[in-house]
Parts: structure tokens; sequence; C-alpha cells
């Protein structure tokens, strides 16, 4: 019998012990490829006892799609960018933030902070991550040199060598050959319809050399070193994984300029986890983690304390050396009033044969 009661005192010990013991926390993120990268994410689970997990979207209307669709509760953070963070906080889907619990904030570059991309009735409702172009991205061994303009993706040499980005993106860059980015950039964003019809038009004689579309990244990768195709926009992130992997892979911004994109950090107003959520918003703009999500996307950071921990060359990469005059080639995205005639447009292109 004293037995049988020291081995029940143990066992109801070992579920007390089970019972107390903390479950660790999940956040759930949906972002941008690469903002999850367990290179610097580890570091934080380890940290607050948690595990990140990350779904990727390919453009912004799938973020805002699923924000809309009812699932916003299956994410605490999420990282729009500047086309639609407004819309996201005008829609109640984000949660203001108490500044004072990001203690890296006021490191974060001011012309960023002091956009009212984020800010409403005068409450911060996401912090600026990372910021970069939507560069053209190209085969070194069929482009010795960089091609100085957009108009090289028309080249009829080129048929069937070239990818498109699924995304109204690609309506912006033929917009600009068409030279409604003059003289205001924004123009890019709240086009007319006789531009909109034209920008179609000048899509729908890209056609024949479009190889296929690209949603993801990884897609984009893969397609250069398949050997698919040899020119697209792009990323950054792709022009870094596919310098590591060896592949002769160039990137340029066109004499026309190129739009471009400041992604933000937010928590969703459905998030059960906004404590955590808030401590990871802090650890992703610390200048020692925006660093290392330099390393993976090469992105520049909104950090720019960050250079601290990079070399003379590597800040020159990321143009940290003088940021100004970079950002000055890049028009960056704004709320497009008009969102939905603009992804018609391009869903015309899509579906003509």
């Amino acid at each position: 019998m004293k037995r049988f009661a020291t081995a029940s005192v143990l066992l109801a010990v070992l579920i007390f012990c089970a019972a107390c013991q903390k479950k660790e926390e999940t956040l759930s993120l949906l972002v941008w490829e690469g903002y999850a990268d367990p290179s610097f994410v580890h570091a934080f689970e380890e940290a607050h006892h948690c595990k990140v997990v990350a779904s990727y979207m390919g453009s912004s209307d799938e973020l805002v799609a699923k924000l809309r669709g009812g699932s916003a509760s299956n994410y605490d953070v999420i990282s729009p960018s500047s086309d639609v963070a407004g819309s996201i906080v005008h829609a109640g889907l984000a949660v203001p933030l108490d500044i004072s619990q990001l203690p890296a904030y006021p490191q974060l570059s001011a012309r960023l902070r002091d956009m009212q991309l984020v800010k409403q009735d005068g409450k911060i409702y996401g912090v600026p991550f990372v910021w970069g172009p939507n560069p053209l991205l190209y085969d070194t061994s069929a482009f010795p040199q960089a091609p100085a303009s957009w108009n090289v993706l028309w080249d009829p040499a080129l048929k069937g060598k070239v990818s498109a980005w699924d995304d109204i993106s690609s309506v912006f860059m033929a917009a600009q050959l068409l030279g409604y980015d003059q003289p205001d950039p924004s123009q890019l964003y709240n086009l007319s319809d006789a531009q909109l019809d034209s920008a179609k038009k000048k899509l729908l004689e890209l056609k024949p050399n479009i190889r296929k579309l690209w949603s993801t990244g990884g897609e984009l990768t893969n397609l250069f070193q398949n050997h698919e195709i040899v020119i697209a926009m792009g990323w950054p992130l792709m022009t870094n994984d596919l310098r590591k992997l060896h592949f002769p892979i160039g990137e340029t911004i066109p004499k026309e300029n190129t739009t471009g994109w400041i992604d933000h950090l937010m928590i969703t107003t459905a998030s059960k986890n906004k404590d955590l959520a808030r401590a990871f918003l802090a650890y992703m703009i610390e200048p020692e983690t925006q660093k290392q999500v330099t390393d993976v996307t090469h992105y520049t950071p909104a950090n720019p304390s960050a250079a601290q921990f990079m070399t003379d060359e590597e800040k020159r990469g990321l143009h940290l050396d003088n940021p100004d005059a970079y950002m000055q080639r890049i028009y960056f995205w704004q709320d497009v009033p008009r969102r939905a005639k603009y992804n018609e447009i391009w869903n015309e292109v899509k579906a003509a044969q």
C-alpha cells in the first residue's frame, strides 16, 4: 500500500508540474518573404519562450484580402507596404502603438517616421521596418552591361525570356514608360481611365515576351536559376538570393527610375497575443536585428543605426552612405484610391490571349 501511495503522490506531483508549466505561445505572422528568417527570429523565440510561425504573401492585395476576408484573427503581426498601410489603418484592422514601449523607435529614419502613412488622429499604427526599390534584374551573361531603360523588356529579341510580376506594380511600370509620372510621380497611383487604357495596351504588347508571371521571390529566383528567363522586375531579396547561389545576376534602376515601398510592421486588431507582438516589433527595429534582416533581404533598414554593424562596402551596397539621393530615384508606393480598377486592368492583361 505504501508503494502504491508513493507512486500516487509522484504521479500527482508530475501532473501538477505539467499543469503549472507555461504553455509556449505562438506568434503568427503574415509578412513578405525574408521577414521571419530563423537567423534573426530564433533569438526572439529563445528570449520569449515562444514559437514564431510565418505565412508569406505575394502581393499587397493578398494581404488585404486575407485581413478583410475573415482570417484576420489568424495573424498577430503583418508587414503592409506603403500602398495599403493607410487603408489598413482606416479600416480598423490594426491597433495603435505605444511608442514608449519601442525603445529603438526614435532611432528610425526621421524621413520615414514623419510620413503620415500609418498615422491617424494623432496615433501611430505601425513602425517602418525596411524600404527599397522594385529594380530591374537581369542575367549578366545575357546583358554584359546594365540595360538603360525599362523598354528593354519589350525587345522582340527577348520573346519568351521575360518574367512580369503578377501585381499592379506592372501597371505602374508601364505608366512610367508612358511618361505619366511627369511632372508628379504620385500620378502613377491615381491614373485616369484613359491613362490606364494606355498602360493596358502597353502591357498587352509585352505579352509575347513573357515566359511566366511570378508572385513570390522564390518563383522568380527559380525562373532565373533554371535559365527560363533573363530579365524581370524584381526585389533586392532575389538579387541577394541569386548571388548566394553564385548566379550571374545584375540589378539596376533604369533611367526612368522605379517604384518602391516602405514596409511597416503592425499588430492586428484581432491578435490574441498583443503583448508578445509588441515585443516582436520592438525587437525587429533594434539596430542589430535590422542588420541581420538586411543580410537576408538586402533591403535598406529603417534604422540607420544598423550601419554600426556593417562594413563600408555593406553600407554602400544598401545606400546608407547617401540614402536621400537613392530615395530620389524611387517613387514610393502610395495609397491607390482606385485600386480595384488597377486590378481590373491587370487581370484583363493576364487573361488576354
